[in-house]
C-alpha cells in the first residue's frame, strides 16, 4: 500500500529566533524578558491545538529554555498522555539566561562550538531533561548535526534513534539571501531521510559498519527545483517560508503553491517504492504577533491552521500517516534497505515553466540531472568517500559543514559561462563537418523506470526524451539514458542514435565532464591534483599545475582524477573500441578539469560511458 508520512514536529522554543528584537520595542536586550517568554509559549500552544484539531499527532522537541518552564514541561507530559505526542529533546534553542551565564557566549548552532563544548552542552542539555522526565529521549535534532555530534551523542545516549541532521542546500545561496550574515554552510546533504554513515553526517551509510545508529530527516521539506535554483528559505512546506517567498495572493490569502508542493512530495512515491514523506517543523518566531516578513500574525496564523488542515484532511480520506520522529525511525529502518536510493523526478509547480530535474541519492554519491540541460549532471557529491569534515571551533571548518562537489552549476558557472573558461557538467557534444552541439542546449523531458537485477537489486533509469541535432545539412535524433545500479559506485550514460537525416553520415560524439572541488564560489587550489589516462599498464599522468596540459590514449581502459583534498577518486570508461580517451587540464582563470572519450557514431549505433566514483586512499 501506498503510505505518504508526515512528521510534525514543534518545539516550545523559549527564546525564538528574531523575536527577542521584535518583542522587545527597541529595548535594551533582555531574553529573559517575561513578554517573549509568554508570547512564545502561546504560540507553541496554538501550534499543538492546531495539529491535535486535525486529528494529527506531533513530536515535541523541548528545548534547553524550556526545561526550565514548569508550564512547558507540563504541556509536554499532558500531550504525550493525551495525544500520543512525542517528548523529544532539541539542541535548537540553546539560548537563555542559563545557558548564557554558564557558557558565556551568544553562540547557538550546537555544531558550530568545539567538540569539548559540544559533549559538555549535549551532557548538559539530555541530564537536566532525564531529571524531568525520568528518561532519555529517543529523538533530537538542530539545523545540523555533525558525525562526531552525532556519533558522541548515540554512544552516550544510546536510546536516540532518529535526528534532524541537516537542512537542504542551505549553502552559499541562503547565505547571499542573508545580508552575507547566516555563518552556516550545509549544502550537499539527502532531501529526504537517510541513515547517515559515521563518517559524514551527509553521506548515508553503505552498510551497518557504516551506520551511525540513528535515523535523519531533513530540516524542512523543500521545492527541490525552486530551492536549487534560488533561496531555500523560500520554498518549503513550512507554511511561513511561503510567505517569506511571497508565494500568495496578497488579496485572498491563498497559496495553492504550498498544497502543490505537499503534493508533489506525496507524488515521490512513485520513485522510491510506495513510500514518500513530508515534515512541518515551524518555531514559534514564525508565528510572532508582530508579524514576519510583510505578513501580519492574522497570515501566519491562517497559513499554519490551513496548511495543517490539509494534512488532516489527507489523513481522513486514508491518504497520509502520521508518526512521531521515533515511531518513523522503526518505519524508516522496516522500510528502506542502505544501498536503496532516494529519487525524485521534480518538476516545476511555481514559475510556469517545463522544466525538471531528477534527484538521486545513495550511499556513494548525490546527483542532479537537469533536462532543461538536455540531461546534463549539474550537482554531483562523492559519499563513496565518506569524507570525514571535521566542523565548528578548533577545526578547519568552523562554519562550512557543506558536503564537498565535483560538479555544480550554480558555483561553478555550469555550461552558460563566461567567454572565457569552462563550468563544471558533465554532458556531451556532437560534431559534423566542424560543427558542433553541446547537449546542454537541447531540452527535453525525463520519464523514470526500474528494472530488477541480481540479488533483488533494481536499476533506476531515467529515459530521456529524444532531441533533434540540426547541422547544416545533417539532422541527427539522439536519444540519452542515465542508468544508476543500486549498490554501486557508478552511473552509466547511454548516447543512442535513432535516425539520421543521411544513414551513411558519421558524427563524432564527445562525453565529457568538466569538474573540481569545493563547497563555494571560491577556488580550491588544485595542485594536488593527478590526471591520468589508464590503458592495460600503460599510464600517463599529469600532475595538475595550471597548465592547459591534455593527454589521451585510444581504447583507454579509464581516464581518471584524483582529489586527496577530498579523498576523492572519480572515473570514466566506455563501453566502444576505438574510442579515445582523454584528460585535460585547466589554467588559473578556469581551474577545472576534464575527462572524457571520444567515439564516431553512425546510425542507430550506442555508446555508454560509466562515472565512477571512489575513495582515494
Amino acid at each position: 500500500m501506498d503510505k505518504f508520512v508526515l512528521n510534525i514536529i514543534h518545539r516550545p522554543e523559549m527564546v525564538p529566533e528574531y523575536a527577542e528584537k521584535l518583542t522587545g520595542h527597541g529595548k535594551e536586550e533582555d531574553i529573559g524578558r517575561k513578554s517573549l517568554l509568554t508570547e512564545s509559549l502561546d504560540i507553541f500552544k496554538l501550534q499543538q491545538e492546531t495539529a491535535h484539531r486535525n486529528g494529527l499527532k506531533t513530536t515535541i522537541q523541548m528545548t534547553y529554555a524550556s526545561l526550565f518552564n514548569e508550564e512547558a514541561i507540563a504541556l509536554a507530559k499532558e500531550h504525550h498522555e493525551k495525544y500520543g505526542d512525542e517528548i523529544a529533546l532539541s539542541l535548537l534553542g540553546l539560548p537563555c539566561k542559563e545557558f548564557r551565564e554558564k557558557y558565556k557566549t551568544k553562540d547557538f548552532c550546537i555544531w558550530m562550538f568545539s567538540m569539548e563544548d559540544k559533549k559538555s552542552i549535549v551532557d548538559d542539555v539530555f541530564g537536566k531533561f532525564h531529571d524531568i522526565f525520568g528518561f532519555y529521549p529517543e529523538s533530537t535534532g538542530s539545523y545540523y548535526m555533525d558525525a562526531d555530534l552525532v556519533n558522541y551523542i548515540k554512544e552516550t545516549y544510546p536510546s536516540v534513534k532518529c535526528a534532524v541532521a541537516t537542512c537542504w542546500e542551505e549553502g552559499p545561496k541562503a547565505y547571499h539571501t542573508c545580508n552575507n550574515s547566516w555563518y552556516t554552510f550545509m549544502d550537499g546533504g539527502p532531501w529526504a531521510p537517510w541513515i547517515p554513515s559515521k563518517a559524514n553526517v551527509h553521506a548515508p551509510a553503505a552498510d551497518e559498519k557504516e551506520d551511525a545508529g540513528i535515523v535523519a530527516i531533513p530540516h524542512l521539506s523543500r521545492d527541490l527545483l525552486a530551492c536549487y535554483d534560488g533561496n531555500g528559505s523560500n520554498f518549503g512546506t513550512h507554511p511561513q517560508n511561503v510567505l517569506r517567498g511571497m508565494i500568495y495572493d496578497s488579496k485572498t490569502w491563498e497559496y495553492p503553491y504550498l498544497y502543490n508542493l505537499i503534493d508533489q512530495y506525496r507524488s515521490l512515491e512513485k520513485y522510491n517504492n510506495g513510500y514518500a514523506y513530508n515534515m512541518m517543523f515551524v518555531g514559534p518566531g514564525w508565528l510572532n504577533k508582530m508579524g514576519r516578513w510583510e505578513a501580519p500574525f492574522e497570515l501566519l496564523k491562517k497559513s499554519y491552521e490551513d496548511g495543517m488542515a490539509y494534512y488532516g484532511q489527507l489523513k481522513k480520506e486514508g491518504k497520509l500517516t502520521d508518526m512521531t520522529m521515533a515511531e518513523f525511525a522503526d518505519y524508516y529502518r522496516g522500510k528502506k534497505t542502505y544501498t536503496e536510493p532516494e529519487c525524485a523526478l521534480w518538476r516545476d509547480i511555481l514559475y510556469g515553466s517545463d522544466k525538471q530535474l531528477f534527484w538521486y541519492c545513495d550511499p556513494y554519491m548525490r546527483v542532479c540531472v537537469n533536462m532543461d540541460q538536455g540531461g546534463a549532471i549539474v550537482d554531483l557529491r562523492p559519499y563513496a568517500a565518506k569524507l570525514e569534515w571535521k566542523v565548528g571551533i578548533g577545526t578547519p571548518h568552523v562554519t562550512d559543514a557543506s558536503y564537498p562537489f565535483l560538479i555544480q552549476e550554480k558555483y561553478r558557472a555550469g555550461y552558460f559561462t563566461h567567454y572565457a573558461g569552462e563550468g563544471t557538467i558533465k554532458s556531451a557534444k556532437l560534431t559534423y563537418k566542424g560543427e558542433e552541439v553541446d547537449l546542454c542546449l537541447c531540452r527535453t523531458k525525463a520519464a523514470f523506470s526500474e528494472e530488477l537485477i541480481e540479488g533483488g537489486r533494481k536499476k533506476r533509469i531515467l529515459t530521456l526524451e529524444p532531441v533533434d541535432i540540426v547541422f547544416s545539412d545533417l539532422t541527427v535524433k539522439l536519444q540519452t539514458r542515465i542508468i544508476f545500479e543500486e549498490g554501486s559506485s557508478q552511473l552509466g550514460v547511454e548516447r543512442r542514435i535513432l535516425s539520421m537525416s543521411n544513414p551513411e553520415a558519421e558524427v563524432e560524439l564527445n562525453e565529457y565532464m568538466v569538474a573540481c572541488y569545493g563547497t563555494t564560489e571560491y577556488a580550491e587550489d588544485m595542485s594536488s591534483l593527478t590526471l591520468g589516462c589508464q590503458k592495460g599498464g600503460e599510464q600517463k599522468e599529469i600532475a595538475y599545475a595550471y597548465k592547459c596540459r591534455e593527454e589521451e590514449l585510444v581504447d583507454a581502459d579509464e581516464v581518471y582524477c584524483v582529489l586527496p583534498p577530498i579523498k576523492t577518486r572519480v572515473a570514466m570508461s566506455a563501453d566502444k573500441a576505438g574510442a579515445k580517451g582523454y584528460v585535460k587540464e585547466g589554467y588559473a582563470f578556469s581551474p577545472m578539469f576534464t575527462l572524457g572519450y571520444t567515439t564516431t557514431l553512425s546510425d542507430k549505433e550506442v555508446f555508454t560511458t560509466w562515472l565512477s566514483l571512489e575513495r582515494e586512499n
